[in-house]
């Protein structure tokens, strides 16, 4: 699944970078240069990072990417969603 698509960065390579030690969406930024266009994919790679939805709490390797989670904290809708709802 793509995160960020001005960049085309995936999933994985989210995943890839915070099992390598990024901790913060600017260490994902310089890494990978998510969220550095139209800042759109910023919260779904937060998510991602510890203490995030699929972050270090094992969620992330227990599910399969793309399934629908109950909200644990706060409830975000992805961007996509809030900008195709906002076009109807």
């Amino acid at each position: 699944m793509y995160i960020c698509i001005c960049n085309a960065i995936t999933e994985r390579q989210v995943k890839a970078a915070v099992e390598g030690g990024a901790h913060t969406l600017s260490q994902l930024q310089a890494e990978l240069g998510v969220a550095s266009c139209c800042g759109t994919c910023a919260d779904t790679a937060m998510d991602y990072l510890p203490g995030g939805q699929y972050g270090s709490r094992g969620t992330a390797a227990s599910q399969p990417s793309g399934l629908a989670t109950l909200p644990t904290e706060h409830t975000t809708v992805p961007a996509y969603r809030a900008v195709s709802a906002s076009l109807i």
